[in-house]
């Protein structure tokens, strides 16, 4: 059987993921809270593996690459991370240290390891960013800015790597705008504009996955965004970009 593995699967657009892919794979879920995996698994009617780790630790990656290796695995989503916004001076430095190690060291270690495991059959690699990352700053969430910068880059430069040794693997990049996730939450902001719904999210990115798109950017709104942030001077994007972020803090 071929399986589909997802990161942050407990809520959010990893949870939509789950629901989608679980009409064509049997599924591997990973998050911390495992009475919310449990909750899910009840729901879908396939072979649903749970396995809870702490992806904010390098050897809990490392192991949860070991207990899905004996899988069949045709599509890994790289899903978990989180936000943190407000001023550099009044963010908390152990809350930021650890959304790099998950949104950053996390991501690229089990990316590394999918892509050396898929190497001779093939298969997809998504990776969840955010249109933050195609912008050149974000005040007050500089931190998670950065970071989703860093997932986009990387993303990219593989895909091109991928691409030109002519391999059965591709890798892609989700950029979306607001959705409506615990997101906010955790972040502590709240957003201007109104957000797509994670399950409309999580299906337009499969869907483009399928289709080897490299960076996937759901609503025509977000990409033109993007699109525009490229033809004005990077100064004025950011100077906007801090005033929407300034106006989100709680």
């Amino acid at each position: 059987m071929s399986y589909a593995v997802i990161t942050g699967a407990s809520s959010g657009i990893g949870r939509e993921f789950a629901r989608i892919l679980a009409k064509d794979y049997d599924l591997i879920l990973v998050a911390r809270r495992v009475d919310k995996l449990l909750e899910l698994k009840k729901e879908i009617n396939r072979d649903v593996v749970i396995l809870p780790h702490d992806l904010s630790i390098a050897e809990e990656c490392y192991k949860l690459f070991e207990e899905i290796n004996k899988y069949d695995i045709k599509v890994f989503i790289n899903n978990a991370g989180f936000g943190l916004a407000g001023n550099i001076l009044e963010t908390n430095i152990d809350k930021e240290m650890n959304m790099i190690d998950v949104n950053i060291k996390s991501l690229y270690l089990l990316t590394k390891l999918m892509i050396k495991k898929m190497e001779a059959n093939g298969g997809h690699i998504l990776n969840v960013g955010s249109v933050a990352g195609l912008m050149p700053a974000g005040p007050y969430m500089s931190q998670y800015y950065a970071t989703k910068s860093y997932v986009v880059s990387f993303t990219r430069g593989v895909a091109y790597e991928l691409k030109e040794k002519k391999s059965k693997t591709h890798i892609s990049v989700l950029c979306p705008g607001p959705v409506d996730t615990e997101f906010n939450k955790v972040a502590n902001v709240s957003f201007a504009l109104k957000g797509i719904t994670a399950y409309d999210c999580s299906k337009y990115a499969y869907k483009k996955m399928k289709k080897n798109k490299v960076v996937i950017i759901p609503t025509f709104k977000i990409k033109m965004a993007s699109f525009f942030s490229n033809l004005i001077p990077k100064k004025l994007v950011i100077k906007i970009t801090a005033k929407q972020q300034k106006s989100k803090l709680d």
